[in-house]
């Protein structure tokens, strides 16, 4: 067996600083998406102990379309769709396969998928996957993908347009303009793709994510991913019955696998119940991100932050590891994220407020930062 290539790849990844390694969770939170503590919700952890104690099983034991399919995936499916206001709910694994599906099903042949260029991995995945043709737009500029659809129909172009966006985005903490791109749909009659996973829980009414005012329409499907800071595991993809219909009959990162737990359908339930009253947890947050805007984004020269992920761009690979290893010595959990993750030469620390934390480590942590950038 020649292992040469697989051995030699690696070799590579480390001269460039591109090697991973799994890390043990320790030190102060500033990396998790765990963004309002849920993970560790007392009262999340008693509905599933409730649900073991009355029978609910630990494992579905096949996919949904077999014997996989739970009255705990229904109900919450159900609860889904009131919370997020749309007609329909459907219970993914994960956000990966969550947006996959979408991507790989939803759009058709002869259609068109405009996504901005820094869309999760998870859609460029989904994208290889469909029969659509795709271009990517210019980051958060709505003009950009306007112009990609204008030209596509001056081109010939006669299918639908698909038009896929964080709301959040993961690794920048920026915005998309979401009032923008849901007039572009409109008149383009395109479909909007929204992918909530770092807004849901922490932004909106009872924190239904920034997509709230464009849920219910017609031409609006959103994605909310659980396992950030709702603290549990699992996606939600919420819209219109068609296509959720439809997913369930063409997908196949639904069909071909098995389903979520049971006990994890429970979880996300409670979960849901949690955002929706979870104002106090929204308002301590926000004022977190003011205590970074002071001690650790004003003394770098940084923006002060629109919401809870920060970036520390630092250009190099290396600098942005090695900064990352010593503030992790210093006890602060900060990750360094390199290509393909990011672009490349935007190498950065990703700090991520959670309440996981206080303002005693945000202050902490800039003068960490100041020390180790110095």
């Amino acid at each position: 067996m020649n292992s040469e290539p697989h051995r030699s790849q690696l070799a590579a990844l480390e001269s460039r600083g591109r090697l991973r390694r799994l890390i043990t969770r320790s030190g102060r939170d500033f990396a998790s998406n765990d963004y309002l503590g849920l993970s560790s919700d007392p009262i999340i952890g008693q509905a599933v102990a409730d649900a073991v104690g009355r029978g609910v099983p630990v494992g579905s034991g096949g996919s949904r379309l077999l014997r996989g399919n739970a009255p705990e995936h229904e109900g919450l499916e159900a609860k889904a769709a009131a919370f997020f206001r749309t007609e329909a709910a459907l219970f993914m694994a994960n956000g990966l396969l969550g947006n996959m599906a979408l991507l790989s099903a939803l759009p058709q042949r002869g259609d068109l998928i405009v996504a901005d260029e820094l869309i999760h991995a998870s859609v460029h995945d989904g994208i290889r996957l469909s029969k659509a043709a795709a271009v990517f737009a210019r980051h958060n500029e709505a003009q950009s993908f306007a112009d990609l659809i204008a030209a596509w129909r001056a081109e010939g172009g006669k299918g639908r347009v698909w038009i896929a966006v964080e709301t959040l985005y993961s690794m920048d903490g920026d915005m998309a303009p979401l009032a923008d791109l849901a007039e572009i749909a409109a008149r383009h009659d395109a479909m909007l793709l929204l992918d909530e996973a770092h807004a849901t829980g922490v932004f909106g009414p009872a924190g239904r994510g920034l997509s709230t005012g464009l849920d219910g329409l017609h031409n609006v499907i959103s994605l909310h991913t659980c396992g950030k800071a709702m603290g549990v595991e699992g996606a939600l993809i919420c819209g219109p019955r068609l296509y959720v219909d439809y997913l369930v009959n063409r997908a196949r990162p639904f069909i071909f696998t098995t389903a979520p737990s049971p006990l994890m359908a429970v979880a996300v339930s409670a979960a849901l119940d949690r955002i929706e009253s979870a104002d106090d947890h929204r308002q301590r947050l926000t004022l977190l991100r003011q205590d970074a805007a002071e001690a650790i984004c004003a003394p770098l020269g940084l923006p002060s932050p629109r919401s809870q992920i920060i970036p520390v761009i630092l250009g190099k690979d290396s600098r942005a590891m090695a900064a990352a290893g010593a503030l992790q010595q210093a006890g602060f959990d900060v990750r360094g994220i390199r290509p393909p993750t990011v672009p490349p030469g935007t190498s950065r620390l990703r700090v991520s407020l959670t309440l996981n934390i206080g303002r005693a480590d945000v202050v902490a942590l800039g003068e960490a930062l100041r020390r180790v950038l110095a």
